[in-house]
């Protein structure tokens, strides 16, 4: 899973509140193709993630809506590590979401890893309820 691999190599790049934005941030959305957000206080969950499906050789959703991966892959009911979690906000029927790669679950929450995780890239848990699909990957 050269995708995983590659996001936890990421782990704890953290954005910079205020007028300052880390370059490594930055980097996600540049190479993915959204070179014009030039700040991490731009939401970049699915920069990140587009970013890590790319430099793994895998399609991204060439999006920066995280419910834009609702179009990646294949969906799943029983979630693989590494497979591609969409949550929604605010709520089930606006556009904001939330996108991550499936770690893990327990009967209460799912756990992702995904960039923007309190300003961070790390691991944290969601609740079930706020699921709206898992997808899976074609892995080359």
């Amino acid at each position: 899973m050269k995708h995983l691999e590659i996001a936890l190599k990421e782990y704890g790049k953290i954005d910079i509140p205020g007028n300052k934005s880390n370059p490594e941030v930055l980097k996600y959305f540049s190479e993915a193709g959204f070179g014009w957000v030039q700040d991490d206080d731009t939401a970049w969950c699915a920069a990140f993630l587009n970013w890590v499906l790319l430099r793994s050789g895998l399609q991204g959703s060439g999006s920066l809506l995280a419910r834009s991966f609702l179009n990646i892959g294949f969906e799943t009911k029983e979630p693989k590590l590494g497979d591609i979690a969409v949550f929604w906000r605010i709520n089930i029927n606006s556009i904001f979401g939330h996108c991550g790669l499936y770690i893990a679950e327990n009967e209460k929450g799912i756990f992702v890893l995904g960039g923007n995780e309190d300003g961070q890239v790390k691991i944290k848990a969601y609740p079930k309820w706020q699921l709206l699909a898992y997808r899976g990957l074609y892995e080359n």
